[in-house]
């Protein structure tokens, strides 16, 4: 693995402060202008002006590269994603078009279901095959470090098939996949009419095996209307806490159940969605360790017209963090540029707050920002670069992927330049 002098960086955000981010603390870049990054293997050894990096001792035998005026920042961090899955949903996009609900068509039969059916009878190799081919997407688009669900299985073997397929990717692939069960998506057609005897499965088996194997990290939740109730939602996630699992939870996305004061109870990493949250919620949140995980794809892409009440929360004090909730059925986008363009435009953040929310707080919900999220001595060389004159630009020009150049830990891998 080479060493790197990265000169030609017009604004350097190295995100470098106190984390996580709060309030108005979330605004600061730590912009330096004309800026340099020296790495030595897989981390960073130096940061700071050009003039300055480029006298010291180790940038003379370390390999050159000019971004020819880029700005660079901290690769993304993407806390929520669903990697692992068969096939799109594009006949419900046309059933929404029509002015069917998201609720109306899973109520009918649609969904998550139709995916677990699809996912069950597909190989190993051809899930893991369509997942190589999006993480190699994530990494074009400036992604270096993503989270990602199970879910989409929910019967042990299948469930178990998606957690090796994502550990496997995990050690082959360049990005840094940080699994999570979440064997507690949907009721599957199996209990159907028996959630509470699926819950039994989850807390009595499935979660100690997972917690055992090592294959899991955090647990998730769907805790609200048509998915999994408060209470089943605590019973699940006390135990996987009692396993060595740390808890997220999906809240407040169809409606106001709770959720998310059932996060701050157990004190989840982290409360995502939060579309249906009160003001009682905010506050609450805001004097929390708990990292607000907004998914301003998803409502973009099921047509809503209620957004996540980023601006409260901010204002407020809490911890804000954005990520793309890549999935077949809500929100199939892998590009965390999109999502700063919705969170700008939708969410009223600034481009500054947004950036931050997509990388080093998200470090934070994922345990991570020691090593990753910002750009500093001694954490990950994982960056971004992108063909915009100044940071701004990049939420700006939505739609658009502008990211040239892609490092992580140390080694390039996506580069335009």
């Amino acid at each position: 693995m080479s060493d790197w002098l990265i000169t030609g960086c017009s604004e350097l955000l190295t995100l470098r402060g106190s984390v996580p981010r709060r309030g108005a603390a979330l605004s600061d870049l730590g912009i330096i202008r004309d800026g340099a990054i020296l790495t030595r293997a897989d981390r960073i050894a130096a940061v700071g002006p050009r003039r300055t990096i480029e006298r010291m001792r180790g940038a003379r035998r370390a390999q050159k590269l000019d971004l020819g005026g880029r700005v660079v920042l901290p690769g993304f961090v993407d806390s929520h994603t669903h990697l692992i899955f068969p096939s799109s949903r594009a006949s419900e996009y046309e059933q929404r078009i029509a002015g069917k609900t998201y609720e109306q068509i899973a109520r009918a039969g649609g969904g998550i279901r139709v995916t677990v059916e699809d996912l069950r009878r597909s190989s190993p190799k051809t899930l893991r095959d369509d997942a190589s081919a999006r993480l190699r997407e994530f990494g074009a688009h400036g992604t270096t470090t993503l989270e990602a669900k199970s879910g989409y299985g929910l019967n042990w073997q299948s469930e178990l098939k998606i957690l090796d397929i994502m550990q496997q990717l995990h050690q082959d692939q360049p990005l840094d996949i940080i699994s999570t069960f979440m064997g507690a998506h949907a009721v599957p057609p199996e209990f159907r009419r028996r959630p509470e005897a699926y819950v039994d499965v989850l807390v009595k088996s499935w979660i100690p095996a997972i917690a055992t194997t090592g294959l899991a990290e955090f647990c998730d939740v769907f805790c609200d209307r048509g998915a999994f109730t408060v209470a089943q939602a605590r019973r699940i996630l006390a135990t996987a806490q009692e396993c060595g699992l740390v808890p997220r939870i999906h809240a407040g996305q169809l409606a106001h159940t709770g959720a998310a004061k059932l996060a701050i109870e157990l004190r989840a990493a982290s409360a995502d969605h939060l579309e249906k949250i009160d003001r009682a919620d905010v506050r609450a949140l805001a004097l929390s360790a708990v990292t607000c995980t907004l998914l301003p794809g998803c409502e973009f892409h099921l047509g809503l017209s209620q957004f996540a009440p980023a601006r409260a929360l901010i204002d407020e004090g809490a911890i804000v963090a954005l990520a793309t909730d890549f999935n077949p059925g809500t929100s199939p986008t892998l590009s965390m540029s999109m999502i700063l363009s919705l969170a700008c435009t939708h969410l009223r953040m600034t481009p500054a707050e947004a950036i931050a929310a997509a990388t080093i707080n998200p470090a934070y919900s994922l345990r991570l920002h020691d090593r990753i999220g910002s750009l500093e001595v001694g954490k990950y060389a994982d960056l971004a670069a992108f063909d915009v004159a100044a940071y701004r630009e990049i939420p700006y020009y939505f739609g658009v992927n502008l990211c040239s150049f892609t490092m992580k830990r140390g080694a390039v891998i996506h580069s335009k330049t």
